[in-house]
């Protein structure tokens, strides 16, 4: 698949290149996006080269993982996002903000813009969010983007070879007030 532009009222989201290496190594050096995601750490130069340019257009080329830059209309870089195709129907959404702009509600306005794609483009009925237990910044956008958090996946998250304990949540088609690709009857508990 061809990668795709979209805007929203503050935002650009595009698939990231090789024009981009610099600024996602500069932001993927603070400490806090090497905790609580799964880049490398220590975060290399050959990380951000190997991202922008093969990953992220793999991703896409092959229907994957479908990555976005989140830019101001400036063209500065705020942030990362994605998602990953899981399954049939289903998408996991992971993100990173860049520190100085962290608190601007960017991260938040780009899942939605993304979501939104998914389900109106790609047939994905299914959202999943996963953070490790403790990730408050990355729960709170979640939760402001309209995800349900469902519970908590032991042992569930590798990260840098050591598991962990996970968040998960989910945003559906209609939270958005649109359709899924298929009827939704949920439980009666």
């Amino acid at each position: 698949m061809e990668p795709v532009t979209l805007t929203t009222d503050r935002l650009l989201l595009r698939t990231v290149g090789p024009q981009d290496t610099d600024a996602v190594y500069a932001i993927c050096q603070d400490p806090e996006i090497q905790r609580w995601t799964t880049i490398p750490s220590p975060y290399l130069p050959e990380h951000a080269r190997g991202f922008t340019e093969q990953m992220a257009p793999d991703g896409w080329a092959n229907g994957s993982m479908f990555t976005f830059g989140v830019f101001l209309p400036t063209g500065e870089l705020t942030g990362m996002l994605g998602i990953t195709m899981r399954s049939l129907g289903t998408g996991e959404i992971g993100f990173w903000g860049a520190k100085e702009h962290r608190g601007n509600g960017y991260v938040t306005e780009a899942a939605l813009a993304v979501s939104r794609w998914a389900f109106t483009r790609m047939s994905v009925d299914r959202v999943e969010w996963r953070a490790e237990v403790g990730n408050a910044a990355s729960r709170a956008v979640a939760e402001r983007a309209g995800f349900t958090v469902e519970g908590v996946l032991r042992s569930s998250l590798n990260n840098k070879g050591v598991l962990r304990d996970c968040w998960v949540g989910s945003l559906l088609p209609s939270d958005l007030g649109l359709p899924s690709t298929a009827p939704y009857v949920p439980g009666k508990g």
